[in-house]
């Protein structure tokens, strides 16, 4: 629609100035080798772009066999598709059948193709298993392993399969997720952005990120930049000061506190510590737990909050969440690799911090951690 002769010849017609937009194209499965990045916010519908390849994947299997020389390669027919999701999820959906694939607006049942998985071993192992399946929709793919992205370029080329990645690649500090995400990028040959409207109650705003808060007495509290970056969970509400909830969210209500203080004092404090000098790191530490307007923590949020009305108050309440010396602990320790692993137990027993909230998250992040 950008040739003006035919724009011109149109309203000569008597045809209005339109802007013409291409609707959800069913699936073309007759095109093998791609690696389809579906990315968006929580609530774009990326697992929803799934199930309409799934329903297209039906309809196409219902054609005469004769179609099956432009949808094969190898053996392999990209109308037969298998979803895939990570066993860090399989609490998630309790009140679905075992078989489905759920989204928020509901559930596609399918049967034996589905299946959890660990590691890109358990992708591998999979693909052995099924040579018919020529298409691959790998849910949150970023949980994995960055080895499942050579696994994903060796069998599109090889065998001429397709790989669908409805995931997060940003994570709720707005950064790309972790190097797996990264990979994913380098290796795509298309890619479908999704936005939401922004969840905040007085926006409607195109929304690109996923906020990450905490509810404690009924007030939103943003989580702190620090805020261990994998938490399994988040598909319910939670009232729980501890458990994290999530939503969309524009620019203007994406509330991030404590980036800031981050680089500026909690990674040099952790740095310190990696070289043996731990008194700052644990004065800091036992501040914010017991005496936390003591804290630079504190401090800092006052000076950069103060006089900046709602969203100041918003960002100021990010102090009201449990366990801030748990996770800044964490963050130095599982994150940023600065604290050995006797340095870390040290300060859990010395802070008398929380081992059970502690102990949740490492197996989050799957490390193994002896605390006694």
């Amino acid at each position: 629609m950008g040739d003006e002769h035919t724009l011109s010849f149109l309203k000569s017609l008597g045809f209005p100035e339109l802007r013409i937009h291409h609707a959800f194209n069913h699936f073309d499965f007759t095109r093998g080798g791609r690696r389809i990045l579906v990315i968006g916010p929580m609530g774009s519908g990326k697992t929803e772009y799934s199930s309409r390849v799934w329903r297209d994947s039906q309809v196409a299997l219902a054609k005469s066999d004769a179609l099956a020389q432009l949808t094969s390669t190898a053996g392999a027919d990209r109308r037969r598709v298998f979803f895939i999701r990570s066993t860090l999820d399989k609490a998630r959906f309790p009140d679905f059948p075992p078989d489905a694939l759920a989204f928020r607006g509901g559930y596609e049942r399918l049967g034996d193709n589905i299946a959890y998985i660990e590691d890109s071993f358990g992708l591998e192992q999979l693909i052995h298993d099924h040579p018919q399946v020529g298409t691959w929709i790998i849910d949150e793919a970023t949980f994995y392993d960055e080895r499942t992205a050579y696994v994903v370029l060796q069998e599109s080329k090889r065998k001429g399969l397709v790989f669908i990645f409805p995931t997060l690649i940003l994570n709720f500090r707005r950064d790309i997720f972790n190097s797996t995400a990264r990979m994913l990028l380098d290796l795509a040959t298309d890619v479908f952005p999704l936005t939401a409207y922004c969840e905040h109650e007085s926006c409607i705003a195109d929304s690109f990120y996923t906020y990450r808060y905490y509810v404690v007495d009924g007030r939103e509290c943003p989580a702190l930049f620090f805020d261990p970056l994998i938490i399994v969970g988040g598909d319910t509400e939670h009232d729980d000061p501890l458990e994290p909830n999530y939503c969309t969210r524009c620019d203007e209500h994406h509330h991030l506190p404590g980036k800031e203080y981050t680089y500026l004092t909690l990674k040099p404090l952790g740095m310190e510590a990696s070289r043996g000098e731990l008194h700052g790191l644990q004065k800091e530490l036992h501040a914010i737990k017991n005496d936390l307007p003591s804290s630079r923590l504190a401090q800092q949020f006052e000076r950069l909050y103060s006089g900046m009305g709602e969203a100041g108050r918003v960002n100021r309440n990010a102090l009201l969440v449990y366990c801030i010396a748990e996770k800044a602990l964490l963050f130095l320790f599982a994150e940023e690799n600065l604290l050995s692993e006797e340095q870390f137990r040290s300060l859990v027993r010395e802070l008398d911090l929380d081992r059970d909230y502690i102990a949740r998250r490492l197996a989050d992040s799957r490390r193994v951690v002896n605390l006694e």
